[in-house]
């Protein structure tokens, strides 16, 4: 005779009801209570007295306090600001329930591979996304005019004794990571990181800001989404840099959103003008970041205030990210 079943564990049934195909998959904690009535959901804790109770990060996808600077992981918001950014977070979640359960995902499972292990990951939730409807829904109600013409060269190599310079040349259209961009850095970083002579790197960018991302005339274009993946990963400019290591530094300034700043931040120094902007809008658009941001942002800054980054679609402004790691340095 076969045992009895034993009853489905309740958190089955509670992750049945905090889902992506059921509403938001967000699930708010106050961070003071003793205990949690579900471990399930993207789990935000909040720490509303800024006492910063001994909670275990492995059981949060993001942990806010009013605490002013606080340690990581926490992400400090005012006292006065706390109620508007959590419901931001919320209307975020809402309005993309699917893409923000992949993102939680992918920064928790990500956290445990290998830099490129943990690309190749990204990609393909990235591909997922790109042929879902919360992005096909975003597709249908945005306008997408290009950023603007792109230089004929868009990146510029320059060389000084043992040190190569590349620049983001195209200012006209705001150094948009078109695919035509992508490439060139792709070619120009894998120049650098085969040349024998072991040059070190700075990567830099012309105009009012270091690269406002993708361009939006691009977004939608791939009809053949396993090819997307595929060339997304073979042509890694995250990867390469990352493959660089204490050869690379990055001088950002202006706005750098997106892959604007998804590429860069996997340089193992990065520098910021004090003008440096940075953010990432895109969940808005039903997507996670795609150009490594999973990855090298949540190296530099930990997953918890990653996801509230891209949660709240806020901006960072140079001296938060350097208090937080993303920035080494502010340089004029």
């Amino acid at each position: 005779m076969m045992p009895a079943m034993a009853p489905a564990p309740t958190s089955l049934f509670d992750a049945e009801a905090i889902s992506p195909l059921s509403g938001s998959p967000l699930n708010v904690v106050e961070a003071e209570a003793s205990s949690f009535s579900s471990e399930v959901g993207v789990r935000i804790a909040v720490d509303r007295a800024g006492a910063l109770p001994g909670l275990d990060p492995a059981a949060f996808d993001v942990m806010v306090t009013t605490r002013p600077g606080p340690p990581v992981p926490w992400v400090g918001v005012a006292p006065g600001r706390l109620a508007a950014q959590l419901d931001t977070a919320s209307g975020m979640a809402a309005r993309n329930p699917v893409a923000t359960a992949v993102l939680s995902r992918v920064l928790r499972i990500g956290e445990q591979l290998d830099f490129e292990a943990a690309l190749e990951m990204e990609s393909l939730a990235y591909s997922v996304l790109l042929g879902g409807a919360e992005f096909a829904n975003w597709l249908a109600c945005s306008p997408r005019g290009s950023s603007g013409e792109q230089s004929a060269s868009p990146v510029r190599y320059e060389r000084e004794g043992s040190c190569v310079t590349l620049t983001l040349a195209s200012p006209d259209n705001r150094n948009a990571m078109t695919a035509a961009m992508r490439d060139a850095l792709f070619e120009s970083l894998a120049n650098v990181l085969e040349d024998q002579s072991g040059p070190s790197l700075n990567l830099r960018a012309d105009g009012r800001c270091f690269s406002t991302g993708g361009d939006l005339a691009e977004f939608g274009s791939a009809r053949d989404l396993a090819r997307a993946h595929i060339i997304r990963t073979q042509r890694s400019c995250a990867a390469l840099l990352h493959r660089l290591g204490d050869r690379a530094t990055v001088y950002l300034h202006g706005a750098c959103i997106g892959s604007g700043i998804e590429v860069p931040a996997a340089a193992f120094r990065r520098i910021g003008a004090p003008d440096t902007i940075i953010q990432l809008p895109e969940l808005s658009m039903g997507l996670i970041p795609g150009a490594g941001g999973t990855v090298s942002l949540a190296r530099a800054i930990g997953r918890h205030r990653l996801m509230w980054l891209v949660l709240t679609a806020q901006r960072l402004g140079a001296k938060q990210a350097l208090d937080w790691g993303l920035l080494h340095a502010i340089e004029p």
